[in-house]
């Protein structure tokens, strides 16, 4: 999680040149709305992220942003759809760890190659995942949980918005690390599973951040540990899962831009200096920060360094588990 660190130190100091971000669009463009893709349903994280950043990324490109949802097959729909789409700059999508390093190596069938058919505008946030529980369960610490789950092997469940999304990963992860087995569900977003972990349906689910604070925060769900490898800042008191009773366990979701390969340099040139722009608003930056959401500023640069990072260190672990879509 170091090298997290330092791809944020370096692309703090690497400024837009002034103005880039306001440069004219291409011909034909002007005035026409971008749009943002994102595969998951409103409410979630990513739709939570997504709508934060849309205002102000108009006001940098001069042109309306609107955000799209096309929630499924873990954000695959949603992925072949900018892939698809005319390389003119005006679709942009939506991109984690899931989709770019994940779904190539569990979906037999995937319609296009993230390599291949997709390139990185820009970084945008970095997710926590929060271990919650229902509170009608009795669980009030991690090892309280543990515990639990290793007297009852394959008899508690959580729920996850698809195999590969950072949740998925650390759950499995969690099982393995931990020593217990537990069983997955999917879900279309981060909204409707909170609304069934709410109501006692599931067990426990490794959430983003985003999905649940308001729910921590009024009782409606009892936060256990965090994956993230440090304390977050708008959950103070809650240990890390490494803290609690995980030694080395760490894990953080991430996500960034990215549009069609064939888009030209220039134009991918001046929807990164937007998002740039973006990013370093204060404005957007507190908003991320109320609703569990770490700014990453990064250019297209850093998010291919952080891409071929983290596909260094999932692909062993996502093909030992021998994941598929449910």
């Amino acid at each position: 999680m170091m090298r997290r660190r330092g791809l944020l130190g370096a692309a703090a100091l690497a400024l837009p040149a002034a103005g880039r971000a306001q440069e004219a669009p291409p011909p034909g463009l002007a005035g026409k709305p971008v749009r943002i893709v994102i595969g998951f349903t409103p409410g979630g994280a990513v739709d939570i992220l997504a709508r934060a950043v849309a205002p102000r990324l108009g006001e940098a490109l001069g042109q309306p942003v609107v955000v799209e949802n096309r929630p499924g097959a873990g954000a695959a729909i949603a992925t072949e759809a900018v892939v698809r789409a005319p390389p003119d700059g005006l679709t942009l999508g939506y991109a984690s760890v899931g989709v770019l390093v994940v779904a190539p190596l569990v979906f037999r069938d995937l319609p296009y190659d993230p390599a291949q058919d997709l390139q990185p505008v820009g970084l945008l946030a970095d997710i926590a995942n929060v271990l919650v529980v229902p509170p009608s369960r009795p669980w009030h610490r991690l090892e309280e949980f543990l515990a639990a789950a290793r007297a009852r092997p394959g008899s508690l469940n959580w729920g996850h918005s698809g195999v590969g999304t950072a949740g998925f990963l650390a759950a499995y992860l969690l099982d393995q690390m931990a020593g217990i087995s537990t069983v997955g569900v999917a879900y279309r977003g981060g909204a409707p599973l909170a609304t069934d972990l709410m109501g006692g349906r599931l067990d426990y689910a490794l959430s983003t951040s985003a999905s649940v604070l308001g729910q921590i925060r009024e009782g409606k769900l009892r936060a256990l540990a965090v994956s993230s490898p440090v304390r977050q800042p708008w959950l103070p008191e809650v240990p890390t899962i490494a803290e609690a009773g995980v030694p080395g366990f760490g894990v953080a979701g991430w996500g960034g831009l990215v549009v069609p390969r064939a888009t030209p340099a220039p134009i991918v040139a001046r929807l990164e200096a937007a998002l740039r722009e973006t990013v370093a608003d204060a404005g957007v930056r507190a908003l991320f920060h109320r609703n569990g959401l770490l700014p990453l500023e990064g250019g297209a640069a850093d998010f291919a360094a952080l891409w071929a990072s983290e596909t260094a260190r999932w692909t062993p672990v996502i093909r030992a588990s021998g994941a598929r879509p449910d």
